[in-house]
């Protein structure tokens, strides 16, 4: 008679449906490093689970974040903010729902040494080592114009090769990531100084959103809160314990990050500049206002193309870009 109970229960508990999980899939727009730190805090912690999701995480590729997420290869993505705001140009389905940076991370950085290097001016006839798209030319010429200057200076494309040859003195300056480059220096102890891009007129901006395809969110808009909200919630992890923090992203990457030091380093950099968080206001807000100033510098300067390359001839409502719907508040 035991048997045949237990053997009841036994079917009975397989009868029980077990909650079926949505999946989905986050690209990522470089090597995993602390921009991403709250997906891989909320996989750890379980919350995209609790959330009824299961998420894969999807390695780099030399297709781009943008792209993965507009054509639907992937329902979200880390986007940069300039390429977002180009993409979105064109008409790509992109909508960002979270800004992962509060705050701009770019640096202007030349070497710490450089004497006759007081002020941006003072780079007029200089060498740039750059990453080729037209924000850089656009940023730099207006920083240094609005310090007097003719924006003139020579470019080489060199890609994150540029760190190395601003080190060993090839070029005279380069852009960076404060929170991830500019902490590597600072490690490799090569000195260095830098230029604020809004102290020379340039608009302050979130530097990195989440983001998503936007015929996606449209049709799963409940699907869309529970990722945005777990994500929402990995990032307030980090802003609030960013050792802890680092050393998930260090374990969750299973290795790819090679350097912990540099990882915990920028955590501590990216929490004590405010850069995750704005005091008073929830993790990941899109200012509304930032995000229009941004953009109509992006729009005056040419940057915003449309799908056949050609320079947008009237400022589009950038309004529609964004929300904050998905957000807690």
């Amino acid at each position: 008679m035991k048997s045949l109970i237990a053997a009841a229960l036994m079917l009975g508990a397989m009868a029980v449906p077990t909650t079926a999980q949505e999946r989905l899939s986050v690209a990522l727009d470089w090597t995993p490093n602390t921009n991403h730190v709250g997906l891989y805090v909320a996989q750890a912690k379980g919350w995209f689970e609790e959330a009824g999701l299961d998420v894969e995480i999807l390695p780099y590729t030399d297709t781009s974040s943008g792209t993965l997420v507009a054509t639907g290869v992937a329902e979200f993505g880390i986007l940069s903010s300039v390429g977002f705001y180009s993409q979105r140009a064109t008409g790509a389905d992109l909508t960002v729902v979270m800004a992962v940076m509060q705050h701009e991370t770019g640096r202007l950085v030349f070497n710490g040494d450089r004497e006759d290097i007081q002020r941006p001016s003072d780079l007029d006839g200089m060498t740039y080592a750059g990453f080729g798209s037209a924000w850089e030319q656009a940023l730099i010429s207006t920083i240094i114009q609005n310090d007097g200057g003719k924006g003139e200076f020579e470019t080489v494309t060199l890609g994150t090769s540029a760190y190395e040859a601003l080190a060993n003195g090839t070029v005279d300056f380069t852009l960076e990531v404060s929170t991830w480059e500019g902490v590597n220096s600072v490690l490799l102890n090569r000195p260095q100084r830098a230029f604020r891009y809004a102290d020379y007129g340039v608009p302050d901006q979130h530097t990195t959103y989440l983001g998503a395809n936007g015929t996606w969110l449209k049709d799963n808009a409940e699907t869309a809160r529970a990722f945005v909200q777990a994500a929402q919630r990995g990032y307030a992890f980090a802003a609030e314990n960013p050792a802890e923090a680092a050393e998930m992203l260090i374990v969750q990457t299973g290795g790819m990050l090679s350097n912990p030091e540099l990882v915990r380093a920028s955590m501590k950099a990216i929490v004590d500049g405010g850069y995750l968080q704005d005091e008073g206001e929830p993790v990941g807000l899109i200012d509304t206002e930032m995000f229009g100033n941004i953009t109509k510098f992006m729009f005056d300067a040419g940057v915003m193309r449309d799908a056949d390359g050609k320079r947008l001839e009237e400022m589009p409502d950038v309004s529609t870009w964004l929300t904050n719907e998905f957000l807690k508040r």
